[in-house]
């Protein structure tokens, strides 16, 4: 996707400053831009126009106004650059919490925006991938997990030797062309029915 295909939504309660940003923005060549003000139905609204990237700009952010664009960047998974004129650490750790990919403070200017919206999408993809593969590896080690308690009871109940065990399972799974896991969990919950 090029830059001209992205769409990127500027949420900011200043005109003035929006416009900066806009600009901004269509000189680095990203022409699909859309502005929103803070509002109350703000997820909906951001939900509503998908966009590719947001960029949120806060002047002096207060508690309520914070908590709300962190709401939207937890529930959007979009790259997400947020600009605020001031700081402080318990700000900037809620914000990565919320899954800001670019915090910048004091540093909205037409120049730094492409490269900042560009760190932005990099970072996003990034901690996207991990998060993926954290995802991948939990749901392999839960899988592993069922197989080796239906091997156990299958070891216990039945008498039948480890490989025994698991090639019954494996056996089972190729014939029902079912997953493992799923015939660990039916010989798993088989055996708590009988007790």
């Amino acid at each position: 996707m090029g830059e001209s295909d992205l769409s990127i939504l500027v949420i900011d309660g200043d005109p003035d400053r929006a416009a900066v940003v806009e600009r901004g923005l269509v000189e680095a060549g990203y022409v699909r831009v859309s502005i929103i003000g803070p509002s109350v139905n703000m997820l909906a609204r951001v939900q509503a126009l998908a966009p590719d990237v947001i960029i949120i700009d806060l002047e002096n952010p207060d508690r309520d106004t914070l908590e709300q664009m962190f709401q939207v960047s937890r529930a959007v998974q979009r790259p997400i650059a947020m600009f605020v004129d001031r700081s402080d650490s318990h700000m900037i750790h809620a914000a990565i919490e919320a899954g800001v990919s670019a915090y910048v403070v004091d540093g909205l200017k037409e120049a730094r925006i492409k490269p900042i919206v560009e760190t932005a999408i990099s970072r996003f993809h990034a901690f996207d991938r991990l998060r993926r593969e954290r995802d991948d590896a939990q749901a392999k080690l839960a899988d592993r997990k069922l197989v080796e308690r239906a091997k156990g009871l299958l070891m216990k109940n039945r008498g039948l030797a480890e490989e025994d065990a698991y090639a019954l399972l494996r056996k089972t799974a190729m014939k029902q062309n079912r997953k493992l896991s799923d015939i660990a969990q039916s010989v798993i919950t088989a055996f708590e029915m009988e007790f």
